[in-house]
């Protein structure tokens, strides 16, 4: 079933130059009707909104992220807008299941958080809290940043990281729950006892949460298996 999104429309003779140049993602060379998952970061390295980006045509393009958060990632594409044809508008609307789902599969975005917490996808409000996220722990970068295309805001954390190899402090883990388990719940090694980490989200006995660095707890989010 299509999933609501908040959706975030830039138009305009310099859209594609632009947006190129403000996301994680390659826009350069998007062809009509493809379609991309992008992180659009904050200067420091911290993720404003993870967004899909789709090219309509050559001057238009729309990102749709999570319900809620539209209005900020508008704000967010509009703040470095100087002397720049580009016009942003933003709207609540139905996408489609032609885009490109959850790890570049051609599944649709479901809207059921069970079938979230069983692709390990991050979501903005409980996986990513925007100014507070670092693109390495959500475990996506695969799929949402391109790291041959050039300079926008943000990319040196991003690439530094990817340069050296380095794990960041914490990483999203696909966890087994018991029944009453709940988003901010702590996460606690079986075998030492310690506290390693905090859920996020919680979908029956299987939940999302960030466990730190150094700790085996949890499957690490990934793309799916292609065995």
């Amino acid at each position: 079933m299509a999933a609501a999104r908040d959706v975030v429309t830039v138009s305009g003779a310099d859209a594609r130059r632009y947006l190129h140049s403000q996301v994680s993602q390659d826009v350069q060379s998007l062809d009509s009707g493809e379609s991309r998952w992008t992180f659009v970061l904050a200067p420091n390295g911290k993720v404003d909104a993870l967004a899909r980006i789709r090219c309509i045509d050559d001057e238009r393009f729309e990102l749709d992220t999570d319900p809620g958060f539209g209005d900020a990632l508008a704000a967010r594409l509009l703040r470095f807008k100087i002397r720049v044809a580009v016009d942003v508008a933003q709207a609540t609307a139905v996408v489609g299941d032609d885009l490109v789902g959850w790890w570049g599969t051609t599944a649709p975005v479901s809207e059921d958080p069970a079938d979230r917490v069983a692709a390990g996808w991050p979501a903005m409000g409980s996986e990513i809290v925007p100014g507070d996220t670092i693109p390495a722990e959500t475990g996506i970068t695969s799929v949402a940043v391109n790291f041959t295309k050039g300079c926008y805001p943000g990319q040196e954390l991003v690439e530094r990281m990817d340069s050296r190899g380095a794990a960041a402090p914490r990483s999203l883990r696909i966890l087994d729950v018991g029944a009453g388990a709940a988003a901010g719940d702590d996460i606690v090694d079986p075998a030492s006892g310690d506290v390693v980490g905090t859920l996020t989200t919680v979908a029956g006995q299987r939940a999302l949460g960030y466990v730190r660095r150094g700790s085996a707890v949890g499957e690490p989010v990934g793309p799916p298996s292609s065995s």
